[in-house]
């Protein structure tokens, strides 16, 4: 989930050095925590403010870096970019479920119970989030990518 949400905003090299920043200051802000049933969205809220934070002080890069070697073409490389850049776009309320739930392979209700939303809530955002995507993708948003 953490990573889920730190891709939705970073490019994925930053967000691998991220993931450990936001459990080190998880572990030292534990016994902040009020609520333990609250875990997870009080960890969803650490990895946001920790990917805000770095783009402040980072400047942003090309998406394109060397794991588009390991890629089976150039064009599957760039469909995955264009579609990864897609999700990026969409309102925040779509991204995290959307990346969640593709990229992290989660479930809805493993969504909802890591990131503290309700059931309800995570299936009308992925139902919205993917009808937008298919959309911006089908009309080839220049927005995007």
């Amino acid at each position: 989930m953490v990573h889920g949400l730190l891709i939705a905003r970073v490019a994925p090299a930053d967000a691998d050095d991220l993931l450990q920043d936001v459990f080190l200051q998880a572990w030292r802000l534990l016994p902040s925590l009020r609520e333990p049933a609250a875990f997870g969205a009080w960890l969803a809220a650490i990895a946001r403010h920790r990917a805000v934070d770095h783009l402040r002080v980072t400047p942003p890069v090309d998406p394109l870096d060397d794991r588009a070697r390991a890629w089976p073409t150039a064009d599957a490389h760039l469909r995955a970019e264009r579609a990864m850049a897609a999700i990026r776009a969409l309102p925040e309320a779509y991204r995290e479920p959307l990346i969640l739930r593709l990229v992290e392979g989660m479930t809805g209700p493993e969504i909802a119970e890591r990131t503290g939303l309700t059931p309800g809530s995570v299936r009308v955002n992925l139902c919205r989030g993917m009808k937008l995507l298919r959309e911006r993708l089908a009309r080839g948003d220049r927005d995007v990518g």
